[in-house]
């Protein structure tokens, strides 16, 4: 899950945010309790981590929330961007969970009940890889633990050259569990992926980049007009041709070739009908 500091002090957003009611059914208090802001402008979808005084630092609800905001979304948002208000994209989880006065974690002895707990705070984030969305993180500041691996969970990252990433879960005797293992084995491979857990080291912006962590790298005080132009060319693109392209490159990794060619050929076909109504 991930690191907190705290004491930081409120600042505004990383920059102007999509005006826009949120869905009917996601209650604009109970998104306030989970530390969010959802804007909805037609196609995109602005998520918005909302606690700049403790540097978004996320909670159970801030998970929950996550997770309602996926299964909330109207249908013809076609980009989600995912951000953080304040100096952070998210310094992970918040350390007082770990001290009581409120919901705590489980001791694992129930490893079914725990199971399903830990299954329902991933789906926060296993919504963000659903083919008929692309995923946007801007990040900035630091993303630690479960803002890394937040970060991890959209399609393209693109970075400031402020940011700082640490998957600090194992220094706090845990492990990543929101869904961030699997991209980063696939983005940087095992060995530097186990080298960056097992150290728990910071990754600066410029390194990320080099790795792969971060798709755009731009200056700091350049992050909302990056992003904007990228919504603008994600937007760009026939809708029903990104959606099955995402779905065939999600699917490559796991697929033979000659698996993925028989999904190409599917997809193509797909298309085809519904261009030239075959």
């Amino acid at each position: 899950m991930g690191d907190a500091t705290t004491g930081a002090r409120p600042e505004t957003a990383t920059g102007p945010v999509q005006e826009g009611p949120a869905p009917a059914d996601l209650e604009s208090a109970d998104l306030d309790e989970a530390g969010l802001r959802l804007d909805v402008d037609g196609a995109v979808a602005t998520v918005t981590l909302n606690r700049p005084e403790r540097r978004n630092a996320m909670t159970f609800a801030t998970w929950r929330g996550l997770a309602a905001i996926g299964r909330s979304l109207p249908q013809d948002v076609r980009v989600a961007v995912l951000r953080g208000a304040g100096p952070s994209f998210s310094a992970g989880i918040d350390l007082g969970m770990f001290s009581g006065g409120g919901e705590g974690f489980a001791d694992g002895a129930d490893a079914e009940g725990t199971g399903r707990f830990i299954a329902e705070l991933q789906e926060g984030y296993t919504w963000l890889r659903r083919p008929d969305i692309v995923t946007v993180a801007a990040v900035h500041g630091h993303a630690i633990g479960a803002g890394f691996q937040l970060a991890l969970a959209c399609d393209i990252r693109v970075v400031a050259d402020d940011a700082r990433f640490c998957m600090k879960e194992p220094a706090l005797g845990l492990v990543p569990d929101l869904t961030g293992t699997k991209p980063l084995v696939e983005i940087v491979g095992i060995g530097r992926a186990l080298e960056l857990c097992l150290t728990a080291r910071t990754v600066h912006a410029d390194e990320a980049a080099r790795i792969g962590l971060a798709e755009t790298l731009v200056p700091r005080d350049g992050l909302d007009a990056a992003v904007r132009d990228l919504v603008g060319a994600l937007l760009a693109v026939n809708p029903g041709a990104a959606v099955a392209t995402k779905r065939l490159l999600w699917e490559a990794a796991e697929n033979s070739l000659d698996e993925q060619c028989a999904a190409e050929r599917r997809e193509q076909i797909g298309r085809l009908r519904e261009l030239f109504g075959g």
